[in-house]
């Protein structure tokens, strides 16, 4: 249930206390066989609170030492870049980090500046070390919860490759880290601070990414067009980029909100009354909401700015979705006249059905796969995908001459794709989705929540289509009951469920004791709502 204080400015009871935070990270002592407080890599790295003895210090320096012995293992030898968002353990935890990566000899490249640095251009600098080379090759890490909390943190391991850590990295660097802490942290190779600090590289991490954008976003159109930007970083890594793009490239371009602060006293609640740096939720995105009118385009960020938010003076606040499906109408649609004809449109299985009919009303390829942004990767690195995205507002797509940009979500380039795309056809996006609903039809989709403890989630994950007894779905035949994706056929963690006009995807949270119901219907909110309701008897019958 949503909260009455949804989009209400943050009061000094929401916020953290950060002395007592950062407090905790180094005092707290981890129980290793307490599932709550192990290292666990999710989809986007180890996520957790030193408040609740699931972010500390130990688990970091135990990771840390995980990744080094990970990347010799695989002949990993050359440098390691690493970034840090703004959230409150960020700091700390890129100071463990050090210690330990030099203590292990590692080569560590930290920003030229000393500034946060946001997940997309850490993806950009292993791209860019890598490029031509069989050896010595680069990877990162990335100290960031993304969206999470302000009391969260979180720690992202970026192979050579510069998208996320698979399972068969994660799973191995989860393993060992727990395994020393079992041990008492001993096998730790760590030095001082300042030693580690000192003996640290550098790298221009904000200059050698907005320098490269060009090559990826048409900003000479969209200086041209004078089009007014309104870019919020909510208080996050790009907070410094979004400055640094509006004077190199000449843009009209306003930094919102350009503050920092680790309590993220400036921003409004989320859905739950909760501080989220969600850049797709309209609680979260109320204040640059409210000032839509003063922009052509305004854009949000979140912490990492992995993700994109896109605000328009006619629509607001854009569905993710359908943000997504403009993006590949407009790409797909000529604006990229040197991507290969056989490129590819990535997506996840519970992005909008709406991506489907535009694939198909452009001729071109659709893969669709599990959720998670590691799928898009080395199609992104070949150039066989030309763009990869996910519902949750995370996407990225390739350079202008079709070569990589980057493999990790990208959601600066996300946000300055709409203000190109407003400048090449003089449309805003949420215009050209509404040529798109009267097209196609108007979908209606939304994410519900249902209760499940662990036992019931394990077996959600491991569900077989047989599994499934049901025939119909909200009036119609279901047409396929789908337990791996059809784009590469990889287990999904879960079920998905469709019929000619709606699907429902569930998937078990790798957080809290409820499952996620994704559902869509081309029939509208009534029908939508129907689909969810059976859907929950679905699942509920599969896992009785």
């Amino acid at each position: 249930m949503s909260s009455d204080r949804a989009g209400t400015l943050a009061q000094s009871g929401d916020l953290v206390d950060l002395s007592h935070l950062v407090t905790a990270y180094f005092t707290g002592s981890p129980d290793p066989d307490n599932p709550d407080e192990q290292v666990a890599f999710g989809t986007s790295g180890h996520r957790g609170s030193s408040l609740k003895n699931s972010f500390n210090e130990p688990h970091i320096a135990a990771t840390t030492q995980a990744i080094c012995e990970y990347r010799a293992e695989q002949g990993f030898t050359g440098p390691l870049f690493i970034g840090r968002d703004t959230h409150g353990l960020s700091e700390p935890a890129w100071a463990t980090a050090l210690e330990v990566l030099i203590g292990n000899g590692v080569d560590v490249l930290i920003d030229s500046r000393d500034g946060y640095t946001p997940t997309p251009s850490v993806s950009h600098a292993i791209i860019a070390a890598n490029q031509g080379r069989s050896a010595g090759l680069a990877d990162g890490i990335v100290v960031t919860p993304s969206h999470n909390p302000p009391a969260d943190g979180g720690f992202k391991y970026n192979p050579p490759h510069g998208g996320p850590a698979d399972t068969d990295a994660t799973s191995v660097i989860a393993h060992r880290a727990n395994e020393l802490m079992r041990a008492g942290l001993m096998g730790i190779k760590r030095v001082p601070f300042t030693r580690a600090r000192a003996a640290c590289g550098t790298y221009d991490f904000l200059g050698a990414y907005v320098d490269d954008l060009p090559n990826v976003v048409d900003l000479g159109a969209v200086k041209e067009a004078g089009i007014r930007i309104g870019a919020d970083p909510l208080g996050g890594a790009s907070v410094a980029y979004w400055g640094e793009i509006a004077d190199r490239h000449g843009l009209d371009l306003t930094v919102v909100n350009p503050l920092v602060d680790a309590t993220w006293r400036f921003m409004t609640l989320d859905w739950d009354g909760k501080i989220r740096m969600d850049c797709s939720s309209p609680s979260a995105m109320a204040s640059l909401i409210s000032r839509r009118a003063e922009y052509d385009v305004a854009t949000g960020n979140d912490a990492d700015a992995d993700r994109h938010g896109i605000v328009t003076p006619d629509a607001g606040l854009m569905n993710p979705n359908h943000y997504l499906a403009v993006a590949i109408n407009y790409l797909f649609g000529g604006a990229r006249p040197h991507w290969s004809a056989n490129a590819r449109i990535g997506k996840t299985l519970v992005s909008s059905s709406m991506i489907d009919k535009v694939a198909a009303s452009l001729g071109k390829p659709l893969v669709e796969v599990p959720v998670g942004f590691k799928w898009f990767v080395s199609g992104l690195i070949d150039g066989s995908f030309g763009f990869g995205g996910e519902e949750s507002a995370g996407a990225s797509y390739l350079r202008m001459d079709g070569s990589t940009w980057t493999t990790d979500k990208d959601g600066i380039v996300m946000a300055l794709l709409a203000s190109e795309i407003l400048a090449r056809t003089g449309r805003s996006p949420s215009q050209h989705y509404a040529d798109l609903v009267a097209e196609h039809g108007d979908p209606a989709y939304a994410r519900i929540d249902a209760v499940a403890n662990r036992e019931q989630k394990a077996k959600l994950a491991a569900l077989s289509a047989e599994s499934v007894s049901a025939t119909e779905l909200a009036g119609e035949p279901i047409t396929s009951k789908l337990t791996s994706a059809p784009g590469n056929g990889a287990k999904i963690g879960g079920l998905k469920v469709t019929t000619e006009s709606a699907w429902f995807a569930a998937r078990p949270s790798g957080t809290e004791d409820v499952y996620k119901i994704y559902a869509e219907s081309f029939k509208g909110p009534d029908h939508l709502a129907r689909v969810q309701a059976e859907a929950k008897l679905v699942v509920d019958a599969a896992l009785a």
